[in-house]
């Protein structure tokens, strides 16, 4: 499987022998370079993808890429960034491209420091606006992280995965009459990423990552529905055939159960709208993307400090540094709200995109509002500690403030307990689709089935359905909290502009409160 004539992982010990020197030496170098850091990461990957019974794609793909960020100037400070894909032409050159890239960002850093510096000086009190770009102190690590897996990504030979999407595609398409499309897709990899930084640190972290896709159309007289599902951890292809994943299915089991709620949900009534709220009962799955959008996106500090704003938005938490939610009453005190990249999953690492060793930080502690993700910069800023939350899809693109693992956390009641306390209500079981204001204080999500509750029993189902409420009023509203955490595997997070999309994961218990029904 390791060929020298292609780019593997393992190339990055011979990368780093030859390119350390450019960000602890050379960059002394440079007038005014006040830091530098440097990001290269190598992945190798294979994928297929079948379609009703019939293989229709395969790849086999490697990447390697490389990223920048130099802070310079004199009197005040600017980053400057940039990164790179490269090939294996490009192997033998690789300390000339690297360096290239220092001066371009470094060009890049000392041009915006001396624009900022103009600008302050000429635009009086609002000039005063501009800051200078200082990091928050960081503990300095070396350090190795090995990926865990108990089959290795890189000796699952590619027609295993062609075959596998292939068996489990025929199987959803001979399960019903009334299953018309059906699209499985399976992918794995290994990821090794290094981090070097002018002040010393040097971090090597590699994980395996496996996904599996799957989409389903049933379609009767009645009508059609559409359901689409993930399974994926980062592991080993054993997340597939042997299901080590949060659902603990492989693929195949996974497919069909999500094909036999397709067919469940046709035969249901759509559901209607409620004109006043009712008390609602929402499973973990569904409460993986509640927590998503109303916890995870505006927790996130450079959404609050309105980098976003052009482009995703702000945050309601953070109006401006002196009017802002922090140490106040926000929810529920039952509820508690965290980010935590040690829980295994697809936001699991042990160090972000700039060396910073990644920590839980709690955004909501028992009703009260905490804090936020942040990078070094953005600590600086507020004068916190930076919390590791840091992070790109690849070296080559700037770093951005993401969710790794963001929860609700786990309560002590059993969710039985919670449905039977309910006398007239609605139970909302698996996420659909997201609808989120522009500062993400209100919401309207959509859920995979929709149950009546009648005298603390699931009475009928109903599909196309979901709530709607204001974050903060359903928040305060939370009066039951299970004791049945999950945490479930989010693919394709979207931020920023050029767009990162990111694996992640959201997690959460059976919650219960009020809403509207959609």
């Amino acid at each position: 499987m390791f060929m020298k004539d292609r780019i593997t992982i393992d190339l990055i010990d011979d990368i780093k022998k030859r390119i350390s020197n450019l960000v602890t030496g050379y960059t002394k170098g440079l007038k005014g370079c006040y830091y530098a850091d440097l990001r290269v990461e190598i992945d190798e990957g294979r994928g297929a993808l079948s379609e009703n019974g019939e293989s229709r794609e395969c790849y086999e793909d490697t990447n390697l890429s490389f990223g920048v960020r130099v802070i310079a100037g004199d009197g005040i400070k600017a980053p400057g960034y940039f990164g790179q894909v490269i090939g294996m032409a490009d192997i033998g050159r690789i300390e000339r491209i690297v360096k290239e890239g220092i001066d371009h960002a470094y060009r890049r850093g000392y041009s915006n420091a001396v624009a900022k510096l103009r600008a302050k000086e000429t635009f009086g009190q609002l000039g005063k606006s501009l800051w200078d770009t200082l990091l928050a102190p960081i503990e300095i690590h070396q350090d190795k992280v090995p990926a865990v897996f108990d089959l290795d990504p890189r000796e699952i030979p590619l027609e295993d995965l062609i075959d596998i999407t292939k068996d489990v595609s025929k199987e959803v398409s001979s399960c019903d009459k009334e299953i018309r499309f059906n699209q499985i897709m399976a992918s794995t990899m290994m990821v090794r990423e290094l981090f070097l930084s002018s002040e010393g640190v040097d971090i090597d972290q590699s994980h395996a990552l496996t996904e599996g896709l799957i989409y389903v159309v049933a379609q009767n007289e009645e009508g059609t529905q559409e359901l689409y599902d993930y399974i994926g951890d980062q592991r080993g292809w054993e997340v597939i055939t042997q299901g080590i994943n949060v659902h603990e299915k492989s693929l195949c089991d996974f497919s069909l159960d999500l094909a036999r709620d397709a067919i469940d949900l046709i035969k249901a009534e759509p559901l209607k709208s409620t004109d006043k709220e009712v008390t609602i009962v929402t499973d973990p799955h569904y409460n993986a993307l509640l927590v998503h959008e109303i916890i995870g996106h505006p927790m996130e500090l450079d959404r609050g400090l309105k980098y976003e704003t052009a482009y995703a938005g702000r945050s309601w938490l953070l109006h401006d540094l002196d009017d802002h939610h922090i140490g106040e009453q926000i929810a529920s005190p039952l509820v508690t709200a965290y980010s935590d990249p040690s829980l295994h999953g697809y936001g699991h690492y042990k160090y972000d995109d700039e060396g910073t060793l990644a920590k839980r930080v709690i955004h909501i502690d028992k009703g009260i509002f905490k804090g936020f993700m942040n990078s070094r910069q953005t600590a600086a800023l507020l004068g916190v500690e930076p919390n590791g939350s840091f992070k790109a899809i690849d070296a080559s693109f700037v770093p951005l403030i993401r969710m790794s693992n963001t929860v609700f956390a786990g309560g002590d009641t059993d969710p039985s307990d919670i449905i039977s306390g309910v006398d007239d209500g609605y139970y909302l079981k698996g996420h659909r689709i997201p609808s989120i204001s522009e500062s993400r204080e209100n919401f309207r999500i959509s859920a995979v089935k929709v149950y009546r509750i009648k005298n603390g029993q699931l009475d009928q189902l109903f599909r196309n359905g979901g709530m709607t409420s204001d974050s903060k009023a359903y928040l305060m509203n939370v009066d039951a909290v299970g004791n049945d955490f999950k945490l479930y595997p989010i693919p394709n997070c979207g931020k920023g502009q050029p767009m990162q999309t990111k694996r992640l994961c959201n997690g959460a218990p059976t919650l219960r409160s009020r809403a509207r029904l959609i």
